[in-house]
């Protein structure tokens, strides 16, 4: 991910020239020894450090991205706010809404911009969407379907890393992929007030790495041990509106590659979207009900920021395009005073959804989710 967002802040000029700041690759921290060295010849960043508290403490660096595991993105998120440094910063913001409340609360007092990375709402085809449903055109929503299906932990000789520990990984696949769910299913239909969840871990012992890990490594012939955290989630959602919801999403499905997307269903229509087909939307409107046609509509450059990326329909974009947005909403955020995209306030409001699934799993009962 840090690499995404270095390509990201090298992109961002060349598809919003309109963009008031120009970034500069300053200083790259990563703990791994030569890997911040590897990094800085790469990428062109002015300098290399072990510690990111080098980064918090450098006067030249007015924005950071925070691209570390989830059990620092507390620690970190609230120094660089601290120090002055807008921040750009993973999801899921920590392992609890405690941990992404704190980052938040940091950023307002420390009156710095903070944007976070839920790129899947950046797709053009799913702002469209959700103009669509605004709109009125599916009618009222009654019931959406939202899935997030990948095969990135179904191998049983995938390293037993962080990811997979409770206090350093938090929620398994909660926060890997549920928490793209929630914060889809907040931004396309409102916010969700209840829920019942379920999880399972389907492959409860893998191997610790005997060496220095990047990615979802595979590892053998280290010392087996427990996973902590869940692989698979499902829930059932009650959103403000009266709409009723389903979230389900698994990191250990065979078969399955970034398996992502939702199913919107209103009261004379409906709208698809396929993460696999990133730029199409299938679309059912009108006034038959019954037998209804579904179309495939190509987003073009009037839905979201598709025309920085291409000249017309059906022209593809791609997942470090989504980035690209991101980086161009979080700069444009500091060069305005203005939050542009997902911001802080979202990743608590999306973790208060993680927790309260969490709590219906131990509790095995509907439980309210808590306005954040």
């Amino acid at each position: 991910m840090g690499r995404v967002h270095t390509q990201a802040y090298a992109r961002v000029a060349h598809h919003f020239p309109q963009l008031a700041l120009r970034p500069g690759l300053v200083t790259v921290a990563e703990e791994v020894p030569g890997r911040a060295e590897q990094a800085a010849q790469q990428y062109g960043f002015a300098s290399a450090v072990r510690d990111w508290r080098e980064v918090a403490a450098d006067p030249r660096v007015g924005a950071v991205s925070v691209t570390a595991p989830n059990f620092l993105h507390r620690e970190i998120g609230v120094a660089m706010a601290v120090a002055g440094k807008h921040l750009w910063i993973e999801k899921p913001v920590g392992l609890t809404a405690d941990d992404a409340r704190a980052v938040a609360d940091a950023v307002a007092k420390a009156g710095v911009r903070g944007t976070v990375g839920f790129n899947y709402r950046n797709a053009p085809a799913v702002e469209a969407a959700r103009d669509l449903i605004a709109a009125g055109d599916i009618g009222a929503v009654t019931h959406v379907r939202i899935r997030l299906f990948s095969d990135y932990a179904a191998h049983p000789d995938g390293a037993l890393t962080w990811r997979y520990e409770r206090e350093r990984g938090g929620s398994g696949v909660l926060g890997d992929l549920a928490s793209h769910g929630a914060d889809l299913a907040r931004f396309l239909l409102g916010e969700i007030t209840s829920l019942t969840a379920d999880t399972a871990v389907f492959v409860p012992e893998r191997a610790r790495p005997t060496g220095t890990t990047a990615g979802h490594t595979l590892a053998t012939g280290g010392e087996p041990g427990p996973v902590e955290n869940e692989d698979y989630v499902s829930a059932l959602l009650r959103f403000a509106s009266g709409a009723r919801g389903v979230l389900e999403a698994c990191r250990v499905s065979v078969g399955e590659q970034n398996s992502y997307g939702f199913a919107v269903h209103g009261t004379r229509g409906a709208v698809f979207w396929d993460f696999r087909r990133m730029n199409e939307l299938g679309v059912s409107r009108g006034t038959t009900y019954q037998d209804q046609p579904v179309s495939t509509v190509y987003v073009g450059p009037g839905a979201g920021e598709f025309g920085a990326f291409q000249p017309g329909a059906a022209n593809a974009m791609g997942y470090d395009d989504l980035k690209v947005i991101e980086a161009y909403r979080f700069l444009r955020s500091i060069a305005e005073g203005t939050p542009y995209g997902a911001t802080l306030t979202d990743a608590v409001r999306g973790a208060a959804v993680l927790d309260a699934m969490a709590r219906s799993v131990e509790s095995g009962t509907w439980v309210d989710v808590p306005r954040a």
